[in-house]
This record gives structure tokens, sequence and C-alpha cells, in this order.
């Protein structure tokens, strides 16, 4: 009489076991095909949790379409143009400005790997104003608000570009990753390219371009930044370290305009 009843309850479980493992298989299913239209779901070392900032990571191959944000802002480089550093001709048809953040191993990636190739077809060629701002995140690159400061202070002595390329130069001999921040590190480089030692020292000390740097930050979010490294080609957002391909496309569709 009992067995019956053991049985009974054995097939419930059995088929209660059955149906959530359905259900279980269902869900992954569906968040796979997820993946597959959003490109996986943001998650990693690079991004950071809560909806805030995310480092896109480089899309591999050279004919991906370019990562260009759904429901961005409207954008005009021009119009976001501060008094920042620039490459190129200052009444380029197209303006490019990345926002970017000097421990980010993406902007270093696209520094290293895309940026000589743009400098040498549209930047050198008077076609494209290349437009360098700041885009620090600080909750995960603690250095990132003091090397951006520091070239600003380089500026102050004309080596802006020369402090930009030595600061990446020595982080990417450090490894691929986020490296560690050392502010002693940033005198020496200043030092090594050349600089007046005592009034650069001075005025990174001071933190004089603070605010300049707070500037940049506000235009890359407001215009729709939510990573690095972002960026607005003429009125094209492009976020990440997109292979060349994707950039052409962007500047081409531009000049045509």
């Amino acid at each position: 009489m009992e067995e019956p009843i053991q049985t009974k309850k054995e097939d419930t479980i059995q088929l209660s076991k059955s149906g959530l493992w359905q259900i279980i298989s269902g869900v992954f299913f569906v968040l796979l095909i997820v993946s597959v239209f959003t490109s996986g779901f943001g998650f990693g070392k690079n991004s950071v949790t809560g909806g805030t900032i995310i480092n896109n990571p480089p899309t591999a191959g050279g004919n991906n379409v370019p990562n260009v944000p759904t429901g961005a802002v409207a954008v005009d480089a021009k119009q976001l143009v501060d008094d920042d550093a620039f490459l190129g001709d200052k009444n380029a048809k197209v303006t490019m400005i990345e926002f970017s953040d000097f421990q980010c191993p993406f902007c270093r990636k696209f520094w290293k790997d895309t940026l000589p190739q743009i400098k040498s077809q549209y930047v050198d060629t008077g076609k494209v104003k290349f437009v360098y701002r700041d885009f620090p995140l600080e909750s995960i690159h603690p250095g990132s608000r003091p090397y951006a400061e520091s070239t600003e202070c380089a500026r102050d002595q004309s080596k802006f570009w020369e402090m930009h390329d030595k600061i990446f130069q020595e982080q990417d001999k450090q490894g691929q990753g986020t490296v560690q921040f050392d502010l002693s590190n940033l005198k020496k480089w200043a030092a090594e390219i050349g600089l007046d030692a005592s009034k650069f020292n001075n005025c990174l000390d001071s933190g004089k371009y603070k605010n300049e740097v707070s500037k940049d930050l506000s235009d890359a979010t407001s215009s729709g930044g939510q990573g690095t490294p972002y960026f607005i080609i003429g009125t094209t957002p492009l976020s990440g370290a997109q292979p060349f391909a994707a950039f052409q496309q962007v500047i081409e569709a531009e000049l045509k305009k």
C-alpha cells in the first residue's frame, strides 16, 4: 500500500525536475540569443557594474560595422571642441574628437594600432582635425586624472603630444592590463621629454588643470559617452577601440556630407 504512494511521489518529483530543467534551458537559450545580437553583456574586469561606465572591448576583424551607440543624443564634433590640443588642419572638413583615459588599455590599443593609420591617411592629408579630450574613469583608474592634468601641464611648454605619447609608451611597456599609477613616474617622464621640471611639477602639484579635465569629462558624458575610448567623428558617435576600417567607414561618410 505504501509503495504506490511513494512511486507516485517520485514520479511527481521527477516531473517537476524535468519541467524546471526545461524552464532553465529556455532561459539560457533566450540569453544566448540576446548575447549574440548585443555582442555580449558587457561584463568583465573593464566593466563597471551598476549601469555607469563600460569600457568597450576592441572588435576583431577589419570589416565590422562601427559600434554606434543606440539612442545617442545628437552630436556635432565642431560644437564640442574646446581649447584642447589637436592634430591636423584646424579648418579640416571633418573634426574628430577622442574622449580618452590614459589608464584604459583599449585607449592605449587605439593609440598604438589605429591612430597612426588615421593620422597618415586623414590627419596629415588635411581631411581630418583630430582633437584629444579627457575622459578619466577615476572609479577604476585612479591615475587617470593626474595623467590627464599632466598633459595639460606639458602643453604649457608646447609638449602636449610628446607627453601624451610618452604616457602611452610607458603604459604599454607594463603590459596590456590596467597598470599601477605612480605620481613620481609622471615627473620622471616629463623630465625625460625635455620639460622644465620645476615648472611642470609646480603645475601638476597645484591642480592647475583640474577644472579643465572636469569640463572634458562633463562634455564626454553629456554627449553620450558611456566608456572609453569614445569618439565623435563629425556628427557620428563611435564607441570602443574599433579597427581602422570602422573609423574609415565613418570618416568617408562624413567627408561626403
